[in-house]
């Protein structure tokens, strides 16, 4: 299968699945949206209200946002693929459990082998802890690390900053590296060798 028609195909699973207790509140599943040949991929937490009535990730407030965070640094939806580590919305916005995660993560796992993205960009604590599992976000967001053979950069969730506006500068400051680091990834190959076989944590890590 093509890595579209492997999209495709999640996302119809997700339409219809029943791996854990979300899908009895669920009016769309919310797969991710964008391009199988995405160069950057942004994983964010989880569908809020607006994504669940669409089906599309990212189109409330957050997701306005993410827009202009992607259009200060001269990106579009178009270019970039955006989902999160939960496919359905959580009852309230509540934080995604952990039988939650684990029933999505396969979906994510997928996407994430399908697109093979240079560099994935974590949007929140929820989705930085799939790959920076003993990381705090306040002390790596905006720093690049090499997390089993992927570029990955931990970032603050557009939502917070929108409810706290003492992050938006650091959010902004934080984007405004991506064009470099998609650039520095293309010319790093070591970076596209995804070996899970040796999934030792990232160096960065031993200071927590």
């Amino acid at each position: 299968m093509s890595p579209e028609e492997i999209l495709q195909q999640i996302q119809a699973e997700v339409q219809v699945c029943t791996r854990c207790e979300l899908h009895h509140s669920r009016k769309h599943g919310v797969s991710g949206a964008g391009p199988a040949n995405a160069e950057i991929m942004f994983i964010g937490e989880g569908p809020g209200f607006h994504e669940n009535e669409t089906g599309i990730p990212f189109v409330g407030g957050s997701g306005k946002f993410l827009d202009e965070l992607l259009m200060e640094i001269g990106l579009n939806r178009d270019e970039i693929f955006v989902g999160n580590v939960i496919k359905c919305r959580p009852p309230g916005n509540r934080d995604p459990q952990t039988a939650e995660l684990a029933a999505c993560d396969p979906y994510l796992e997928r996407q994430i082998a399908a697109i093979n993205p240079r560099v994935i960009v974590t949007l929140g604590r929820f989705s930085m802890a799939k790959f920076l599992p003993n990381a705090k976000i306040s002390e790596v967001h905006g720093q690049a690390m090499n997390v089993r053979g992927r570029l990955v950069v931990p970032m603050y969730h557009p939502a917070a900053a929108l409810h706290q506006r003492s992050l938006q500068p650091i959010l902004k400051a934080d984007f405004a590296k991506l064009p470099e680091l998609i650039a520095q990834a293309a010319s790093a190959p070591e970076y596209m060798d995804d070996t899970p076989e040796d999934k030792e944590e990232p160096k960065q890590l031993s200071m927590f």
